[in-house]
């Protein structure tokens, strides 16, 4: 896997396909490993497309510290950014980003429009008014981490019932995909972080395809719709069901085929 040093890391990306560059953004406590089976992108590589999927600051194979501000939402928009010019030098890139993944985008689109020429915003996380109770669910498990160990976060993710769009995949919970001794901090910095001010998020000038799947508090279908009211022309489409969800891989190229 290649590796490129931006900023004080290394971060780990992948790539399949050829031709124009789109870059794909995990969630929190994920990984390109950790993603694997759960949404197919796939197609977008077999549209004529560069895919590149990176690990996240403090995820997967990319370093990381035990510093809550360095996984503040604007932060990891900084490391994205500076891999983009490192790795895609002169060129607009098409962002996909999923929950963390998405926050990161809309937090890069807006500190450097001149790097986007679309975006796909998936899972889009709980923003504004709500963030503050997922903020605080955070801080919890990083305590829980603290106080009694990983296993006892496991067992609690485990005991949470998965959206009904998952019934195909396996509802098992995905260890975190980072180091045991630095998931207090990346919780922490999580809920340290919001979307950008309203009227910045509305200043998005690029096309923009958001995607929601229903019955996630987490990551709730309003958010996504707030969104959609927010960016001029943005378009929205919200999973329901498995093969709904299933189909986010096609939906995708096709947005990015236009």
């Amino acid at each position: 896997m290649p590796t490129t040093s931006v900023r004080d890391i290394s971060i780990s990306w992948s790539e399949t396909g050829e031709g124009p560059t789109v870059v794909y953004a995990h969630g929190l406590t994920s990984s390109r490993a950790n993603d694997q089976g759960t949404v197919d992108w796939s197609p977008v590589a077999g549209s004529g497309h560069r895919l590149i999927a990176y690990d996240a600051r403090g995820h997967g194979l990319s370093t990381g510290s035990a510093n809550p501000d360095d996984y503040e939402w604007p932060e990891m928009a900084n490391d994205l950014i500076a891999l983009l010019r490192e790795i895609a030098p002169g060129e607009k890139v098409t962002g996909i980003g999923l929950s963390m993944g998405t926050a990161t985008m809309i937090h890069a689109v807006t500190a450097a429009p001149e790097l986007f020429d679309r975006l796909i915003l998936t899972a889009v996380p709980t923003a504004w008014e709500t963030r503050s109770g997922q903020s605080k669910i955070y801080n919890m498990l990083a305590d829980l981490i603290e106080k009694e160990g990983i296993e006892a976060f496991m067992e609690l993710m485990a005991s949470n019932p998965a959206p009904q769009v998952f019934a195909d995949l396996d509802q098992s919970a995905k260890r975190p995909d980072i180091e045991d001794a630095n998931l207090p901090a990346v919780l922490r910095g999580a809920g340290r972080s919001d979307l950008p001010d309203e009227t910045l998020v509305a200043s998005i000038a690029v096309p923009v395809f958001i995607l929601a799947w229903a019955g996630d508090p987490g990551h709730p279908v309003s958010s996504a719709q707030r969104l959609h009211e927010l960016i001029d022309g943005s378009q929205l489409v919200i999973a329901n069901t498995p093969a709904e969800f299933r189909a986010w891989g096609e939906l995708a190229a096709d947005f990015i085929r236009g």
